[in-house]
């Protein structure tokens, strides 16, 4: 299992009810893609946002293929609006 902290940014932050949270993923989670899809089943109201947000991983951003480890730092952030 791996320990992973998850800061909420914005809208994102308001559907979780926090700003940040510590979880153990279970071992199938290897990649921010599964990390993804198990927030999602975690925090149901989060599901329909996913698919808009970006993840970074330990402040930079990352593809879905990128590999988890136990420690990162995985942020959540909706899209910027505004002009």
């Amino acid at each position: 299992m791996k320990h992973v902290t998850v800061l909420y940014f914005a809208a994102i932050r308001d559907l979780a009810g926090a700003a940040s949270e510590s979880l153990t993923l279970p071992d199938q989670v290897l990649t921010v893609h599964d990390f993804v899809n198990h927030l999602g089943e975690h925090l149901p109201a989060l599901k329909p946002a996913l698919s808009a947000v970006r993840i970074a991983r330990n402040e930079a951003f990352v593809t879905l293929a990128e590999p988890i480890a136990t420690g990162d730092v995985l942020a959540i952030i909706p899209p910027v609006q505004g002009g």
